[in-house]
C-alpha cells in the first residue's frame, strides 16, 4: 500500500503541470487536514493548515470572523478560540464531493458537524457542560494543489439555541442535530452529476418565477422535490419535512418578508456549482439580494431596507426528485445588516447567568 503523502505529492504535480483535476485528486489535498481535525490537537491542524492552504488565502467566515488572510489567522482567529472552549473538539464529515465549476474553478464542498464537551464561554455563549453540535458547510477552492481560497459558514445559532441564549424569535421549523444522508453514501461519492444539476438548476428557476409571473402554483413544487423531503435549514429558521413542511415553517414568511429575491450572477453576486453523482452543492459569498418589505420572516419588521445573503446549499436527489436539502445562511450576517447585534443581545442575556468555565472530574474522585 503507497504511503498517503506519496498519492498526495502526485496529485500536487499534477495540478501543477495544468493537468485535469479529478474529484478524486481534489479531495486529496484536503485528506490531511480532515484526518487532524477528526480528533482535534493544535499541533497536527496548525501544521496541515499551513501545508494545505496558500500562506496568502483568501478565508471568508460567516459572522462574526469575517475575511481573513492565510492559514494562521484562520487558526488564531476561528480554531483557536472554538477548541478553548471544547477540548475534546472533534469534526464529523458527513458529505465530502469535489468538481470543476461551468467557469473553470476547481472546488471541495464538506458537510458534517463540530462536536465536543462545552466547557468554557465561546463567543459569549455560557457553556453547558455537556456534548454540543454545530454544523458546518465548507467550500475550498484548489489552485495547484493548495487551498487559495475559503468560504464556510459555522451554525453559530445552533450552539446557542443549546445552550438556551439564542437571544432572536423562536425558529418556526424542527430542531435537531442534523443527520447525514439518508443512503449513507455522503463520504463516497462519484459519477457524473449533470443530471442531479439540472433538476437543482430547474427547480430553482421555476421557484424565482413566483411572485412576478403567477401564484404560489407557478414554482411547481411537486415536480421538483420529493414528497418525503428533508429540508434541514439553519437554525433560526429549522428542519421541514415534506412539501407542505417546507412551505409553512420556511418558504411562506420568507416570501411574505422578501418577495423581490434576486439569485446569483448580478452585480456582486456570484455561486460557484459542483455536482458528483446524484448530489449538488453550491457557495454564494453573497449569492442573493433581497428587500425586507414585509413581516414575518424570523421576526423581523418590514424595513425596506436591502440585504445579501450568503447561502451554502448541498442537495441530494433521488429518483429524479430532489430528497434531501442541506442548507446553512449567515442569518447572523442578515442580523447584522439590518443593526441587529446578536452578541450584543447575548451580552445582555449572560447578565443574569453565572460565567465562567465548567470542570467536570472523572466521577471516582468527587
Amino acid at each position: 500500500m503507497q504511503h498517503p503523502s506519496a498519492a498526495l505529492w502526485r496529485t500536487k504535480c499534477a495540478l501543477r503541470r495544468g493537468c485535469q483535476v479529478t474529484p478524486a485528486a481534489a479531495k486529496a489535498c484536503l485528506a490531511p487536514l480532515q484526518s487532524a481535525m477528526a480528533n482535534f490537537a493544535e499541533a497536527p491542524v496548525r501544521s496541515c493548515l499551513k501545508a494545505v492552504f496558500s500562506h496568502n488565502a483568501d478565508i471568508q467566515l460567516g459572522h462574526p470572523f469575517g475575511r481573513l488572510c492565510g492559514p494562521e489567522a484562520l487558526y488564531d482567529t476561528a480554531y483557536a478560540p472554538l477548541f478553548a472552549a471544547l477540548p475534546d473538539l472533534e469534526r464529523r464529515e458527513m458529505i465530502v464531493m469535489a468538481g470543476t465549476t461551468p467557469e473553470g474553478q476547481d472546488w471541495v464542498g464538506i458537510m458534517g458537524n463540530y462536536m465536543g464537551s462545552f466547557l468554557a464561554p465561546w463567543l459569549d455563549i455560557p457553556p453547558t457542560g455537556h456534548l454540543i453540535h454545530m454544523r458546518f458547510h465548507e467550500f475550498y477552492r484548489l489552485e495547484e494543489g493548495k487551498v487559495t481560497e475559503m468560504q464556510a459558514i459555522w451554525d453559530i445559532p445552533e450552539v446557542m439555541v443549546q445552550a438556551n441564549a439564542w437571544p432572536m424569535a423562536p425558529q418556526l421549523g424542527a430542531f435537531l442535530s442534523t443527520p447525514a444522508p439518508m443512503t449513507q453514501d455522503g463520504l463516497n461519492l462519484s459519477g457524473d452529476g449533470q443530471a442531479a444539476m439540472k433538476r437543482v438548476v430547474a427547480m430553482l428557476t421555476d421557484l424565482c418565477r413566483h411572485p412576478a409571473e403567477g401564484g404560489p402554483e407557478i414554482m411547481q413544487l411537486e415536480s421538483h422535490w420529493h414528497p418525503r423531503l428533508n429540508w434541514y435549514g439553519p437554525t433560526g429558521i429549522g428542519t421541514a419535512r415534506g412539501i407542505a413542511g417546507f412551505r409553512h415553517w420556511h418558504q411562506i414568511p420568507f416570501l411574505r418578508g422578501m418577495p423581490d429575491r434576486k439569485l446569483d450572477a448580478m452585480g456582486d453576486l456570484m455561486s460557484h456549482w459542483i455536482a458528483e453523482g446524484e448530489y449538488v452543492c453550491e457557495t454564494g459569498w453573497p449569492n442573493m439580494r433581497l428587500t425586507l418589505s414585509g413581516d414575518g420572516w424570523m421576526g423581523l419588521p418590514p424595513l425596506g431596507q436591502e440585504v445579501l445573503m450568503r447561502s451554502l446549499d448541498f442537495w441530494r436527489v433521488e429518483d429524479g426528485l430532489i430528497r434531501e436539502n442541506w442548507v446553512l445562511v449567515d442569518l447572523l450576517d442578515i442580523y447584522r445588516q439590518v443593526g441587529i447585534d446578536i452578541f450584543a443581545r447575548l451580552a445582555e442575556f449572560n447578565k443574569a447567568r453565572p460565567g465562567g468555565s465548567i470542570t467536570l472530574t472523572n466521577g471516582i474522585t468527587s
